[in-house]
Order: structure tokens, then C-alpha cells, then sequence
């Protein structure tokens, strides 16, 4: 980067301010150019501001720098001295979209949607060819909940050519709430964009994919047929089934179908042909995503074992990878290669040895398995997994690949423009505590993207605790660690303490050794924050039957069971007791229902820290949501809170989807 822009033949003070003005719209660029290191950006922050402060004093009321500098305060979180510099440099020079768009996205930050949109749409009829306006409206349109509506308008940006990150997020984050109820090639052309898109979270766009592919393939009709080579062409399945997981009961169906009839075909030719391996693979990834529990018939079973002898006697005869490599692609569509009894023998290739097609199959299969399998080394509770085969150890949960895009900023920033707490005591590195973080996608999201912390995740599950500390390890993130419960506990009783607070998934009442509630309040001071949900998942009328048929017929927590189980419900989706379940995303994964049926949440863990936060003497209420992300005024939450713990089940918060922060008074 040009960490210095030098300006010559300064002239006169309006044409100086004018040069100045240039530059410091230039550094701003490259304050936000993500490709640049934080410090570097940092420097162009600060660059632009000195830059400004020149041509102001030469130019107190010249409205484009009046209006960056609102642009640079806002960035910083200082909300009020945007809006009055934005105002300032509109009463300077009326009728600029540009200000008025920036006062929307202003008004967007102090989460007043509403007011958004007017100022967004008085920068249209400033500017109709305003792009960042028309992307405004989408933003306000999203945040009043007219999904519908905002996707159309990201769409119709995108048509536009406005390739922008913000767009294609905003427009993710829309089809996520969308019903799909016919087959639409628009909707599809949509969903191959998103999921070809580099850094968006694909994951979350498994329920869109599924409805898609729903109507596409008319699922609800039982005699509709599905024939193998179109389904070996179809983009917007293959990207599906390489990047999210479909929570869809009859989708899952087709995939099942379509595996098997790949392996009847090679069952007859004794091979796997070109026009096939691409959908195999994806298949193969996707059942890895899944923990395997697609279900699998006995011949099947039976050709897969004889596969896996092949593949044995080929490793052992030392033969080429070419001569195996279709071998593998099958029989990773039923199981993981690093279960299998050649695992040991495939490290003698790396990663980059393999085929490039056949690289993410083999790292979800093999490779990512054994780096994580040599972080458990490293902790205690890995001694638990020994005696268990190896398809019966837990697989992490959710499965993610990416993260969630996310505008850069500071803790402090959040602590100052959010909550109202006073950050001028706090240390310049501040330390979050991640509590239940699973697969640690939101943990690594606030260590990316807040440039001020340390985070520390802690999971119950050996297996999210290796996958986060892999992923983070391949995405660069060095401000993070995961942990188990037990070293996270002895780093509080050592004295340590922390800024931050979040608190994911909740202990399952087999974690008798923790109490949240303990090891918050002995690792929180005065001035910590403490944010919550009040709800409390995995309570479908399915989960609490299958729980008991666990209890009562002391079920073992082994992949055969879990298999069973899930079979059973997926024999009749539609049933009153099933239908709820068959709508999580949980269930359609091992991983997921191995979560709800053997560790489920401990709701006293919960109810034992909001008693502990409603005394008012400790514990201040600073902010409120509802499940839809609105501000709820505090006081009527904070009677709530008070009458739960005076035992007034009435009123009780627990289950009622709010997102609660807290500040510490002492």
C-alpha cells in the first residue's frame, strides 16, 4: 500500500481542500480494502482523517468532507457525530443522494429500519441511478421482515452488475425465509449463483437448495421418475450436495436412490464412468456431512465390503492410484476412508497427491479426520473415545465451511454504540468467552471480524473442539483457541477473567461437574458483558419420545442406533410425532441427533444463570431482542426476569426466542 498520497501545486484553498478531499476519499478505500492487513487499514483510517481535518480548515462547510468524515465516524461507531456531520453537509449542499443514502445507512446501524427506507428512498429521488440507495432499501426491506420484497431488489442489483459482497448476503440471508411451492428456474439460476459465490456460508442455504430441488425433481409425486444421467447434470444438486447440507425428508430420499442406483450400474460394468464421478463425489461429500446416516440397504453393504477388500489387496501390491481411485470415490459415498482398515496405508500420499476432482472427497474422508483425530491427543477427555469402534465416535456438529459475512469493527465499538457501556478502562486486547460454541462457526465469526480480542470457545463435544481448532488453524485465525469444559474451568479457578461472555448450546445434564452460572460469575468483573438466549432447542415432541424409548430400553450411543432411530421416524415423516422433528436441521445429520437424543441441553443450567442475573444488585439488563433481531425496551424484560426468579412460571422468559445482554455492576 502507498502509506503516504502527496499533494502538489496546493492553488488556491478551495482547489487544496479539493486535492485533499481526493486523497482522503482514497485512503478510505483502503481502509476498507479487506486484502489489506488490519494495521494497514488502520493507517489509512487515520490518514484519511488528517486528510479531512485539512480541508475543513481550509473549507469548514465543504460538504463531501462534512459527509466522509460522518462516513469514517460511523465506521468507528460514533453514531451520533455521523448524523450531525451527514445533516451538516446536506444543509451545506441540499439535495446530495449520496448524504441522504449515508443517513440511511446510519439510520440502518441505530436499527431503525423504517426511517431507513425514507432516507433511502430521498436519495433516490435525488439520484434514480443510485445503486447504494436502491441496495438500502433491500437492507430496510430485509430487517422489516419483506423477505420477498428485499430479495428482489438484491436481485435486480445483481442484474444490474453491482457484484458487491454485501449484496449477496443480504440476498442469502432473504432466501432463507422464502417458500418455495413450484419449480422455478429463476429461483434455481438464484441458488447456483449463491452457492458458486466464494465466501458466503453455504451451509445456510441447505433449506433453500432442498425446496428447490423439492419441486424440481416433484418429489410429492411417488411416481415420478428420476433418471440418473439428467441428476449427473444437474448444477444446482451437485453444488448442493457439495456445499450445504438439505434438511428435507424426501430429499434426502433421492439422494439415497441416486447412490444406489450408481452402484447397481457398477455393480453390472465394473466401473465408475466419467459422466458419473462428479455426481459421486458430491455424494461422497455429502454423506460425510452428514455423519453417514443415509440409509443404506444389505447389498449395498455387502458390495461396499467387497470394494473395501479390493481396495486393501490393491494398497497392499503396492499398485497405482490410478488404479484405485474409482474404488475410493464409491466407497466414500457410504463411509469414512479413515475408518476403513487401509486408512493407515492411504498417509503415505498427502492431500495434493490426489486427482484435483478428488481432493475435497479425500480431505472430508481422510485427511481433515486424522488432523483432527491428532488435536484430541492433546486433551484428557479423549481417553472416553477409546474403547468405542470407529464409526461410533462422535462426528462435530453443525458442519460448516464458511463464515458468515460480517462488517469489520471492534468489541469496544459494540460495548460503546450498542450496549452504552464505557470502554475508556478496558484493556486494548479484550477476551470473549464462548460458551458451548460447537463447531465454533460464531466464535471464529467474532474472532475474524472484531479486530480487539482474544476468543476463547468451549465445547462438550471432543469432536467440534478438533474441528474448530483445524478450521481455524486452515482459515488463519490466530486470536482463538477451543477447549473442553475442564481446561476452560481451570483457567477461570486460576483467576483469569474475561471481557465477554456468549453463551451457545448448553451443558447436557451429563457435564454434572459444570455450572454455567458459577463459571460466569467467578470469570466475569465489573464491566462484563453477559449475552444469552432465552430459548432452548431439541424439545419436539419426537426428541422427548425418542429420549425415552433411549431411557427405556438403554440404548447405546453407537451409529447402528442412531441409524435405527432415525429410520424409524423417516418411515413416516408426516406422523403427529415426527413432523416437528423431521423440520430440524439437527436430524438430518448423525452428528445432530447424537446432540438431542444423547446430550441434550440441560434447561436448569439456563434458569440457574438468568436467577443469577435478575438480582439488579449485580446484574444490569443493558439490551433486548426479539427473535427477529428488533430492540425490545428493557424494563418490561427485566420484570420478567425478576418474577422467574421470584418463581413465577407465568411469566417465565425461558422459551420465548429473546437475545439478553447483561452488564456486571461489580
Amino acid at each position: 500500500m502507498q502509506s503516504q498520497h502527496h499533494v502538489q501545486n496546493p492553488g488556491s484553498d478551495q482547489a487544496q481542500a479539493a486535492r485533499l478531499l481526493l486523497q482522503a476519499n482514497l485512503a478510505y478505500g483502503e481502509s476498507n480494502n479487506s486484502e489489506l492487513s488490519l494495521i494497514q487499514r488502520l493507517r489509512a483510517r487515520q490518514e484519511c482523517r488528517d486528510y479531512l481535518a485539512g480541508a475543513l480548515q481550509l473549507e469548514p462547510a465543504n460538504p463531501g468532507a462534512l459527509g466522509l468524515l460522518g462516513r469514517v465516524e460511523m465506521d468507528d461507531g460514533e453514531l451520533q457525530k455521523a448524523q450531525d456531520l451527514f445533516n451538516a453537509s446536506l444543509i451545506a449542499q441540499p439535495g446530495q443522494a449520496q448524504q441522504h443514502a449515508n443517513l440511511g445507512y446510519w439510520a440502518l446501524k441505530s436499527e431503525r429500519p423504517a426511517l431507513a427506507k425514507q432516507h433511502f428512498l430521498e436519495a433516490l429521488d435525488c439520484d434514480r441511478q443510485s445503486a447504494a440507495a436502491f441496495c438500502g432499501v433491500a437492507h430496510a426491506k430485509r430487517l422489516q421482515g419483506q423477505f420477498d420484497v428485499a430479495y428482489l431488489h438484491y436481485r435486480k442489483l445483481l442484474e444490474m452488475g453491482k457484484d458487491w459482497d454485501s449484496v449477496y448476503s443480504g440476498m442469502l440471508s432473504c432466501a432463507q425465509h422464502l417458500q418455495v411451492d413450484r419449480a422455478d428456474g429463476e429461483l434455481a439460476r438464484d441458488a447456483i449463483a449463491l452457492l458458486s459465490r466464494d465466501g458466503l456460508p453455504h451451509q445456510e442455504l441447505g433449506r433453500f437448495v432442498a425446496a428447490i430441488v423439492h419441486q424440481q425433481y416433484d418429489l410429492d409425486n411417488p411416481n415420478a421418475e428420476i433418471f440418473l444421467d439428467a441428476a449427473s447434470e444437474d448444477e444446482l444438486l451437485i453444488l448442493g450436495l457439495q456445499k450445504t447440507l438439505m434438511p428435507n425428508p424426501a430429499v434426502e430420499n433421492l439422494v439415497v436412490m441416486l447412490r444406489r442406483a450408481i452402484i447397481a450400474e457398477v455393480a453390472q460394468t465394473v466401473e465408475l464412468r466419467d459422466e458419473l464421478q462428479q455426481l459421486a463425489l458430491a455424494i461422497g461429500q455429502y454423506a460425510d456431512r452428514t455423519g453417514y446416516a443415509l440409509a443404506a440397504d444389505d447389498d449395498e453393504e455387502r458390495l461396499i465390503a467387497t470394494i473395501n477388500e479390493s481396495i486393501q489387496a490393491q494398497l497392499t501390491m503396492g499398485e497405482p492410484q490410478d488404479g484405485m481411485v474409482g474404488s475410493l470415490i464409491i466407497s466414500a459415498m457410504y463411509g469414512a476412508l479413515f475408518h476403513q482398515r487401509f486408512a493407515v496405508q492411504l498417509g503415505q500420499w498427502s492431500l495434493t497427491d490426489w486427482p484435483l476432482a478428488l481432493q475435497p472427497v479425500m480431505g472430508a474422508s481422510y485427511y481433515d479426520r486424522a488432523n483432527e483425530e491428532a488435536i484430541k491427543q492433546n486433551f484428557d477427555e479423549k481417553s472416553a473415545e477409546l474403547c468405542m469402534d470407529k464409526v461410533d465416535v462422535p462426528q462435530a456438529w453443525p458442519a460448516w465451511s464458511q463464515l458468515a459475512f460480517r462488517a469489520e469493527s471492534s468489541l469496544k465499538n459494540v460495548m460503546a454504540s450498542e450496549l452504552g457501556i464505557a470502554t475508556d478502562n478496558l484493556p486494548d486486547t479484550l477476551r470473549i468467552l464462548v460458551c458451548g460454541a460447537q463447531s465454533g462457526q460464531r466464535a471464529m465469526e467474532l474472532a475474524r471480524y472484531l479486530s480487539d480480542v482474544e476468543v476463547i470457545a468451549v465445547d462438550e463435544s471432543l469432536a467440534n473442539v478438533a474441528k474448530g481448532t483445524r478450521m481455524a488453524s486452515d482459515m488463519g485465525i490466530e486470536n482463538i483457541v477451543f477447549w473442553p469444559w475442564s481446561i476452560a474451568q481451570r483457567f477461570v479457578a486460576d483467576g483469569h477473567q474475561v471481557h465477554w461472555i456468549e453463551v451457545g448450546r448448553l451443558p447436557s445434564p451429563a457435564m454434572t461437574e459444570v455450572s454455567l452460572a458459577s463459571l460466569v460469575n467467578d470469570a466475569s468483573s465489573a464491566g462484563a458483558v453477559v449475552h444469552m438466549h432465552t430459548a432452548i432447542g431439541e424439545q419436539t415432541a419426537g426428541d422427548r419420545h425418542i429420549r425415552n424409548l433411549i431411557a427405556e430400553h438403554k440404548l447405546p450411543e453407537s451409529r447402528t442406533v442412531l441409524r435405527q432411530l432415525r429410520r424409524m421416524v423417516l418411515a413416516n415423516p408426516l406422523d403427529a410425532n415426527w413432523k416437528e422433528l423431521t423440520q430440524e436441521d439437527d436430524f438430518f445429520s448423525l452428528g445432530g441427533c447424537r446432540d438431542r437424543w444423547f446430550r441434550p441441553q440441560d434447561g436448569t443450567q439456563l434458569k440457574q444463570l438468568m436467577a443469577m442475573v435478575s438480582n439488579e444488585v449485580d446484574w444490569k439488563l443493558v439490551k433486548a431482542r426479539d427473535a427477529d433481531g428488533h430492540s425490545l425496551a428493557t424494563q418490561p424484560v427485566q420484570r420478567q426476569i425478576q418474577a422467574e426468579a421470584l418463581g413465577s412460571e407465568v411469566q417465565s422468559l425461558v422459551g420465548q426466542g429473546l437475545s439478553v445482554y447483561f452488564s456486571k455492576r461489580r
